[in-house]
């Protein structure tokens, strides 16, 4: 008689996303079992438009400034109003631009404002299961809208982290967002990948991506990570859950509890 109406979860996740991106919120949806509910504050990110319309390549200076109050803190304490158990930081270019010890300062800083809730991010999530997977050399892929020089520091901060980089570029598929598909994703990969790195990980909350996990992990034979993959695993981990319900979505949720 009665129909699920979403109220029934056993934990609840806060997510910080850049207003115009619906990237986090297609991924994080697909992956999450229906008992996970998932809850977005909108975060001001000034080189998005209307329809989520960016240039090219994105400038560095307003993703330096999404990781500076007051925008992210602001959202960060309405955010945890709610009855969520953790907050989830949506944005990978930041942290590739602040670096691990400035995104550590940030998260930091957004527990405060959370009132001491745990706050995740999505490149130290990813830090965190390439430990947990025993991957010491990585190659990283990252959005096309990201030029080499964000891409180099993507690279800088894996390597300030411990990694080894033997491979790291933009994906050579047209730009725009909606351009992107998994199989499109997946061929680019598997023909520019070598066979130096222990595990692959696609940067970019906002690069449409976990479709593509498995069947890239089943052609490579290697883990391999997304921006949103690993920000759910590090996020449930962070609320005390585990990731009983997904399924499809890598190595990281079956071998790594």
């Amino acid at each position: 008689m009665w129909q699920p109406d979403g109220w029934d979860v056993r934990v609840r996740l806060g997510v910080l996303t850049p207003h115009a991106d619906i990237g986090p919120e297609s991924e994080l949806r697909a992956m999450a079992p229906a008992d996970v509910g998932l809850h977005y504050a909108r975060v001001p990110f000034g080189a998005m438009g209307r329809g989520g319309a960016m240039d090219a390549t994105i400038p560095l200076a307003p993703v330096r400034a999404f990781a500076e109050p007051p925008g992210v803190d602001q959202a960060a304490e309405l955010l945890a109003q709610a009855p969520v158990a953790v907050l989830a930081y949506a944005f990978t270019a930041s942290s590739y631009v602040i670096g691990a010890r400035g995104e550590a300062y940030m998260l930091a800083r957004l527990r405060e404002c959370a009132h001491g809730l745990p706050v995740v991010a999505a490149c130290a999530a990813a830090v965190e299961a390439l430990r947990a997977l025993g991957a010491g050399r990585i190659a990283l892929v990252d959005p096309p809208w990201f030029d080499a020089t964000l891409n180099e520091l993507g690279r800088g901060y894996y390597e300030e982290a411990g990694f080894e980089v033997p491979y790291a570029a933009p994906c050579g598929l047209p730009g725009g967002q909606a351009q992107v598909t998994p199989q499109g994703l997946h061929d680019w990969v598997a023909r520019q990948v070598g066979d130096a790195a222990e595990a692959v990980v696609i940067g970019g909350n906002g690069f449409r991506s976990v479709g593509a996990i498995e069947a890239l992990e089943a052609t490579l034979g290697r883990p391999v990570l997304t921006a949103n993959q690993v920000l759910l695993w590090s996020a449930l981990r962070a609320a005390g859950v585990g990731a009983e319900g997904i399924a499809g979505y890598g190595r990281l949720f079956t071998e790594v509890v």
